[in-house]
């Protein structure tokens, strides 16, 4: 199916509140994809000052407690957020914004807040020392697919929270964490998803260090209207030889590889060898 002269809404998600950690960049990575296709994308930068406005895909990244108590107090009395995903919208929410598209989540004094009840989730306040650096993740055997049915690759990230996230049965776990903490709940999981809304507690941007995820939320994105969730698009390939020197390196990092590894195996895959 050719997506090419598609149009594409991306709003980035009050990057005015939640911007800390520079996730707006998940916004520009789907925004640059699509194009790179010859999708006509618009990016938009949602600031909290006025009405969300309608898109095709949200990105929601982190920020601190009290501008996270501010934005879902504010996305839950604009109700466009909750509009979009019933009529078929997609959205990642990153850290802070994993957490209040939840059903709970604790402000800076552990007061439970309201969250928008997009995935079944809740977050209280971890027992442990913050979690802090590199994460590791390997998709659940049920997470999202590709379009032409592969597994996702492991997911990795950067990852800075005091949250701990227990996943809910109306939703189910993105990733069992290999290195680094995860949602924190106990049974080693990472992020959540359901229908098209996914969360997760990576940073990097993620969608910069995990294109194939980016590619996984465009195909929702511009699956036809009135498709079901996890309905998706074959897209077009792209050359990602940068990319995935950046991913080789910052696993090799983290699974102790060290040395130049990812240097060979870019370089092998540059030639074709």
């Amino acid at each position: 199916m050719s997506v090419a002269g598609r149009r594409l809404t991306v709003a980035v998600v009050y990057p005015d509140l939640l911007g800390t950690y520079g996730d707006g960049g998940n916004g520009m990575v789907l925004a640059r994809r699509a194009a790179w296709r010859g999708i006509d994308v618009e990016l938009l930068q949602a600031t909290s000052d006025r009405p969300l406005p309608p898109a095709d895909l949200y990105t929601i990244g982190g920020g601190e407690d009290g501008p996270q108590v501010r934005a879902a107090t504010s996305l839950i009395e604009d109700g466009m957020l909750a509009e979009r995903v019933e009529a078929g919208a997609v959205v990642l929410a990153v850290c802070a914004g994993f957490q209040l598209v939840g059903r709970t989540f604790p402000d800076a004094a552990d007061r439970p807040h309201d969250g928008l009840g997009l995935l079944d989730v809740a977050t209280a306040k971890g027992n442990g020392p913050r979690a802090v650096g590199e994460l590791v993740a390997a998709p659940a055997h049920d997470a999202p697919h590709t379009a032409t049915g592969d597994r996702l690759p492991r997911l990795n990230g950067f990852e800075n929270h005091g949250g701990m996230t227990v996943v809910g049965p109306g939703s189910r776990p993105l990733a069992r964490v290999e290195r680094g903490v995860g949602n924190g709940g106990g049974d080693g999981s990472e992020g959540a998803w359901a229908g098209r809304v996914l969360g997760t507690y990576l940073h990097g941007p993620v969608l910069a260090r995990n294109t194939a995820l980016a590619d996984v939320l465009l195909g929702w994105a511009l699956a036809p209207a009135g498709s079901p969730a996890g309905a998706t698009v074959e897209l077009e390939g792209l050359d990602d030889h940068e990319e995935l020197a950046l991913r080789y390196e910052r696993l090799e990092a983290v699974d102790g590889a060290g040395g130049t590894g990812w240097r060979s195996r870019w370089a092998r895959m540059r030639t074709g060898r």
